[in-house]
């Protein structure tokens, strides 16, 4: 379960717990986190929680939301990021205890030798998540791999070997695939229409992904291969 830690040079004022799926921050009385602060918007920005992972995401605030420094849209939080909102540093601390690495998301016309504007396999925008991530008991999960059934590029073969796999059109339609103890699961993480698995939408609860599900993200269809 993560945390926040928020502090103003260097003293610590408040320390929240994370257990909503969506805490909001803000100078605004009704935010879940109230910042008290001209640089701050009254709506400045809101944390989302998508199975285990936590988003953070700017809500077009006057004075921008900074992780380690830099400007960011939406991001996902991964172990000891320090969010700075004007003179104000927030913490995100968690009990993960794993290593992080770089996952990647899938975007169009980015692959070398696939048409501009097809749905593409990694490499694009790079998201921390955490690795080194085996099943209950020491039983590792079986191996899983997306399989892409349309468009340009049809025929195309990921492997999941992340704890965390991002896949979709950034902006439009992003979706992720996790690697749990129990199997794969599958969350809607940002875009108006709801992704589908086999024809259904997915609401807010992360999907258990079974062998041979077809799931439809952003006009694309992809096939969950598991071994």
């Amino acid at each position: 379960m993560g945390k926040l830690v928020v502090s103003l040079d260097g003293v610590v004022i408040k320390e929240v717990q994370l257990t909503k799926d969506k805490t909001t921050l803000g100078r605004r009385p009704y935010n879940d986190i109230v910042i008290d602060n001209l640089a701050v918007s009254g709506e400045h920005a809101v944390l989302q929680m998508v199975g285990q992972d936590v988003f953070i995401e700017d809500l077009n605030s006057t004075n921008g939301t900074y992780i380690n420094g830099k400007a960011i849209k939406k991001q996902l939080l991964t172990h000891n990021d320090t969010v700075e909102i004007g003179k104000y540093k927030i913490k995100y601390l968690t009990d993960e205890v794993h290593e992080y690495e770089k996952t990647m998301v899938m975007k169009p016309g980015t692959a070398p030798g696939a048409p501009a504007g097809g749905f593409q396999p990694p490499p694009v925008s790079p998201l921390s998540t955490p690795s080194g991530f085996g099943g209950l008991g020491g039983t590792p999960v079986p191996a899983a791999s997306i399989k892409v059934l349309n468009g340009a590029a049809a025929g195309r073969e990921v492997s999941l070997t992340k704890v965390v796999t991002t896949v979709g059109k950034p902006g439009v339609q992003v979706a992720s695939i996790t690697k749990r103890p129990g199997g794969y699961v599958f969350a809607h993480v940002e875009g108006a229409m709801k992704p589908t698995v086999n024809g259904n939408a997915v609401g807010n609860d992360p999907v258990h992904l079974k062998n041979g599900d077809v799931i439809e993200l952003a006009g694309t269809q992809m096939q969950f291969v598991q071994s």
